[in-house]
Protein backbone atom coordinates (compact mmCIF):
# COMPACT_ATOMS: atom_id res chain seq x y z
CA UNK A 1 0.00 0.00 0.00
CA UNK A 2 2.75 2.60 0.75
CA UNK A 3 4.88 1.92 -2.21
CA UNK A 4 1.44 2.88 -4.27
CA UNK A 5 0.40 5.86 -2.57
CA UNK A 6 4.54 6.58 -2.86
CA UNK A 7 4.41 5.92 -6.24
CA UNK A 8 1.34 8.14 -7.26
CA UNK A 9 2.85 11.09 -5.52
CA UNK A 10 6.56 10.79 -7.24
CA UNK A 11 4.11 10.65 -10.34
CA UNK A 12 2.07 13.94 -9.46
CA UNK A 13 5.50 16.12 -8.13
CA UNK A 14 6.85 15.04 -11.27
CA UNK A 15 3.90 16.56 -13.39
CA UNK A 16 3.48 19.54 -11.16
CA UNK A 17 6.87 20.77 -10.59
CA UNK A 18 8.15 19.63 -13.95
CA UNK A 19 10.89 17.17 -12.97
CA UNK A 20 12.37 14.32 -15.19
CA UNK A 21 10.61 11.07 -14.36
CA UNK A 22 14.43 9.56 -14.32
CA UNK A 23 15.23 12.06 -11.05
CA UNK A 24 11.68 11.52 -8.94
CA UNK A 25 11.31 8.11 -9.94
CA UNK A 26 14.86 6.99 -9.73
CA UNK A 27 14.54 5.04 -13.38
CA UNK A 28 17.47 4.77 -15.45
CA UNK A 29 18.22 6.86 -18.25
CA UNK A 30 19.93 5.22 -21.18
CA UNK A 31 22.09 7.04 -23.57
CA UNK A 32 22.94 5.53 -26.74
CA UNK A 33 25.40 7.20 -29.52
CA UNK A 34 24.46 4.71 -32.83
CA UNK A 35 26.12 1.08 -32.03
CA UNK A 36 29.32 2.30 -30.73
CA UNK A 37 28.54 3.96 -27.25
CA UNK A 38 25.90 3.61 -24.04
CA UNK A 39 25.78 5.45 -21.23
CA UNK A 40 23.85 4.54 -18.39
CA UNK A 41 22.76 6.59 -15.03
CA UNK A 42 20.65 5.40 -11.97
CA UNK A 43 21.91 2.04 -11.68
CA UNK A 44 22.48 -0.19 -8.58
CA UNK A 45 25.70 -1.95 -9.56
CA UNK A 46 27.39 -4.28 -11.96
CA UNK A 47 25.71 -7.99 -11.97
CA UNK A 48 27.96 -9.53 -14.96
CA UNK A 49 30.27 -8.50 -17.41
CA UNK A 50 32.13 -10.03 -20.29
CA UNK A 51 33.30 -8.94 -23.86
CA UNK A 52 30.11 -9.69 -25.61
CA UNK A 53 27.48 -9.02 -22.55
CA UNK A 54 27.03 -6.32 -19.67
CA UNK A 55 24.46 -6.96 -17.15
CA UNK A 56 22.88 -4.31 -14.65
CA UNK A 57 20.64 -4.14 -11.07
CA UNK A 58 18.33 -0.99 -11.68
CA UNK A 59 15.83 -0.52 -8.80
CA UNK A 60 13.19 -2.40 -10.82
CA UNK A 61 14.52 -5.61 -12.90
CA UNK A 62 17.73 -5.44 -14.90
CA UNK A 63 19.52 -4.42 -17.86
CA UNK A 64 20.76 -7.10 -20.58
CA UNK A 65 22.90 -5.17 -23.37
CA UNK A 66 24.33 -7.80 -25.72
CA UNK A 67 26.99 -7.32 -28.46
CA UNK A 68 30.85 -7.55 -29.47
CA UNK A 69 34.57 -5.85 -28.45
CA UNK A 70 32.61 -4.87 -25.15
CA UNK A 71 35.22 -2.49 -22.78
CA UNK A 72 34.21 -0.61 -19.71
CA UNK A 73 35.41 3.26 -20.69
CA UNK A 74 33.81 4.18 -17.03
CA UNK A 75 32.69 2.75 -14.27
CA UNK A 76 31.18 5.42 -11.02
CA UNK A 77 29.15 4.08 -7.95
CA UNK A 78 25.82 4.71 -10.06
CA UNK A 79 26.65 5.38 -13.90
CA UNK A 80 28.65 3.55 -16.85
CA UNK A 81 30.17 3.84 -19.95
CA UNK A 82 30.52 0.80 -22.43
CA UNK A 83 32.16 0.89 -25.83
CA UNK A 84 32.00 -1.82 -28.15
CA UNK A 85 29.37 -2.69 -30.97
CA UNK A 86 25.98 -3.00 -29.90
CA UNK A 87 23.62 -5.25 -31.08
CA UNK A 88 20.63 -5.81 -28.34
CA UNK A 89 19.52 -3.91 -25.13
CA UNK A 90 16.83 -5.83 -23.11
CA UNK A 91 15.00 -4.53 -20.21
CA UNK A 92 14.19 -7.60 -17.62
CA UNK A 93 11.70 -7.47 -14.88
CA UNK A 94 12.19 -9.16 -12.23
Amino acid sequence: MAKKWRRKIANWMTRTIELPPDVMMDLPRITMVGQLHIYIENHRGLLAFTDTELRLLLKHGQLQIKGNQFVIKTILPEEIMLEGKIEQVTYLES
